[in-house]
C-alpha cells in the first residue's frame, strides 16, 4: 500500500514538474513575441531618428547666424537634434578621409557650412519631409536641402512589414500556446478523472472539486512564468554582453511589460485550460470515463 502511494506520489510529482517546464517553454516563446513587438517600435523610432537631413548654408552665413538658425530650428516640433558643421570642420573631416587636402590643389575650401538635422520619428516619412524641406528652403540663408529619400522610404516600408509579421506571429503563437498548454493540463487532469468522479458520487459540489485543480494551475502558472522570465532575462543579458548599444533600443519599460505579460499569460492560460478540462470530466458519466 505504501509502495503504491509512493509510486502515485512520484508519478504526480513528475507530471507536475513536466507541466511546469512545458508551460514555461511555451511562455518563453510568447515572451519573445511580446518582447519583439515592444522593441520593434523602439527600433523603428531609433532608425528613423538617425536618418539625417542635410541643410546647406550660403557662403556669406556667419557662425553666429548659423547658431541663431539652429536655435530657431530647435523650437520646431519636428526637430530632435541639430549638429552644426562649419566649412573648416568639413574640410578637416574630408582631408582625414581622403588622406589629402582638397584646398591645396583647388586653391580654396570647396565645402560649405551645413546643419545636420535629425527628425523625430513621427516626422521621418515622405509626406512630412516634403513640407519640412519646403519650409527650410524658404529661409534665405539655406541654399539647398538634401536627404536620402529612397532610404527613408525603404526603412518605413521594411519596418511596416516587420511589424505586420510580428503581429501575425503573435496571434498565431497565442493560439498555438493555448492549444499546447491545454493539452498538457488536460493530460494532468485526465490522470485524476476517477478521483473527480468519486468526489461527485459523495456529493461534492463542482466548485469544491475544481478548487484544488485551480489552485495547482495558479501555482504552475506562476512557477512557469518565473522560469520563462528568468530565461528571457538571461537572453537579454547575453545580448547586452554581445552588443552593449542594444540599450538604445531595449529599456526597462519593454522588459517590465514583457515580464508582466508573461506572468498574466501564465496565470490566465493555465486557469482557463484547467477550468475547461475539469468541467469536461465533471460532465462525464462513469461509462464515458472508461471509454475516454
Amino acid at each position: 500500500m505504501k509502495k503504491r502511494k509512493k509510486k502515485t506520489g512520484s508519478r504526480r510529482g513528475v507530471q507536475w514538474v513536466t507541466l511546469c517546464i512545458s508551460t514555461a517553454m511555451v511562455l518563453v516563446l510568447l515572451g519573445i513575441i511580446v518582447f519583439s513587438v515592444q522593441t520593434s517600435r523602439n527600433l523603428s523610432a531609433w532608425v528613423k531618428e538617425n536618418l539625417t537631413v542635410t541643410v546647406m548654408l550660403g557662403d556669406d552665413v556667419s557662425v553666429n547666424e548659423a547658431k541663431r538658425l539652429c536655435r530657431d530650428l530647435y523650437h520646431r516640433p519636428y526637430t530632435r537634434n541639430i549638429d552644426y558643421v562649419s566649412k573648416e570642420q568639413a574640410l578637416e573631416e574630408q582631408t582625414q578621409a581622403m588622406g589629402s587636402d582638397p584646398s591645396e590643389f583647388l586653391g580654396a575650401n570647396p565645402f560649405v557650412a551645413t546643419l545636420e538635422l535629425q527628425l523625430k520619428s513621427d516626422y521621418a516619412n515622405r509626406d512630412s519631409l516634403m513640407w519640412i524641406v519646403y519650409e527650410l528652403q524658404k529661409n534665405p540663408k539655406v541654399t539647398d536641402v538634401s536627404f536620402q529619400e529612397d532610404l527613408m522610404d525603404n526603412v518605413n516600408k521594411n519596418l511596416g512589414r516587420m511589424n505586420m509579421v510580428l503581429l501575425c506571429l503573435a496571434v498565431l503563437l497565442t493560439f498555438i500556446s493555448f492549444s499546447l498548454i491545454n493539452n498538457t493540463v488536460r493530460l494532468s487532469v485526465y490522470s485524476r478523472r476517477f478521483l473527480i468522479h468519486s468526489m461527485k458520487l459523495v456529493g461534492a459540489s463542482w466548485g469544491f472539486i475544481r478548487k484544488p485543480f485551480i489552485r495547482q494551475a495558479i501555482v504552475v502558472g506562476i512557477i512557469a512564468a518565473v522560469l520563462a522570465i528568468a530565461v528571457l532575462g538571461g537572453g537579454v543579458y547575453a545580448l547586452y554582453n554581445f552588443e552593449p548599444n542594444i540599450l538604445n533600443i531595449i529599456t526597462w519599460k519593454e522588459l517590465t511589460i514583457t515580464a508582466v505579460a508573461v506572468l498574466l499569460f501564465g496565470l490566465i492560460i493555465t486557469f482557463l485550460c484547467t477550468w475547461i478540462s475539469v468541467n469536461r470530466f465533471l460532465k462525464m458519466t462513469a461509462g464515458e470515463l472508461y471509454k475516454y
